[in-house]
């Protein structure tokens, strides 16, 4: 199988892996549907790629909206049909002051961008694909998401259910002709890493990661999990005895810094009522969100 989609939406394009992957696509004769939270972030990135050569639009919205990402997901697919999907944003968070709990709030708005957020990227994008009977979706997950982790339980258990979702959707979407990877990076070097403070083996920068994906996606890989040492790790860890893990697992000095899990400022919550698009292919200067 040898994948080369034209026409790419990714979700969490500000920064990070979402940001990579889009430099990494990004060329002559490719057009790109970057959605992200931060709009200077996201109009950064937007001309990088733009610098590449590829025709790039962007929408600064929240995707726990459901309403806001199927406006946005139907729309970039009227203007270019989408070949390959990337649900890629996220959120991380860890225990409370005292190494209590996350607290339902911080949960519900990890799942529900995390894993939720994730189908409402996937799902506007499903019928059309189906109806052409083409297309690739793919789902960033974690290494987090095959054991669960003390200091960050509704992270892990987030990316969980994201990595199991996207193995029973593969079954179902492969029947129409649309193929289904699931992305589960261990430690990238990304704005949100750095809020997370633990020991990070094999640790690759984002533009590695993207580049690994990009590759592999091109084969129609349906698992990518990377780096190959720690995804091996990571499965040994969730193999053995659960009273050995958690023994070893509780001792180990780690914490995630607390911050803001809502949209990064006021205009990004209005756009997530209203996804604020743009869809310019030039220089002009962009319009209000």
């Amino acid at each position: 199988m040898n994948l080369n989609p034209k026409n790419i939406l990714i979700t969490g394009a500000n920064s990070g892996i979402g940001a990579a992957l889009a430099e990494a696509y990004a060329s002559s004769g490719i057009t790109l549907a970057l959605g992200g939270r931060d709009r200077d972030r996201l109009e950064a990135t937007a001309e990088r790629c733009r610098a590449k050569g590829a025709t790039v639009s962007i929408a600064a919205l929240d995707v726990s909206d459901r309403a806001a990402m199927a406006e946005w997901v139907a729309a970039a697919d009227a203007i270019a049909p989408l070949d390959l999907v990337i649900a890629n944003a996220a959120v991380t968070g860890g225990l409370r002051p005292g190494g209590l709990p996350e607290g339902i709030e911080r949960s519900q708005r990890l799942f529900s961008v995390n894993l939720f957020g994730a189908l409402n990227t996937i799902d506007p994008a499903m019928e059309a694909m189906i109806a052409r009977k083409s297309g690739q979706v793919v789902l960033v997950s974690s290494l987090a998401g095959y054991r669960g982790f003390p200091y960050s339980p509704s992270y892990s258990a987030s990316k969980a259910a994201l990595r199991v979702y996207g193995e029973a959707l593969r079954g179902v979407l492969g029947r129409h002709g649309v193929t289904v990877s699931v992305v589960c990076p261990g430690f990238v070097d990304t704005p949100m890493n750095d809020r997370v403070h633990a020991p990070k083996p094999f640790m690759m920068t984002a533009a590695k990661a993207a580049a690994l994906i990009k590759r592999k996606l091109r084969r129609g890989k349906r698992l990518i999990a990377f780096p190959l040492r720690l995804y091996l790790s990571t499965l040994l860890l969730a193999a053995l005895p659960r009273g050995l893990t958690d023994f070893f697992l509780v001792r180990v000095a780690a914490s995630v810094d607390q911050t803001d899990l809502g949209p990064d400022n006021a205009a990004a919550t209005n756009a997530s009522r209203s996804p604020s698009v743009d869809n310019r292919t030039g220089d002009r200067p962009a319009g209000p969100i």
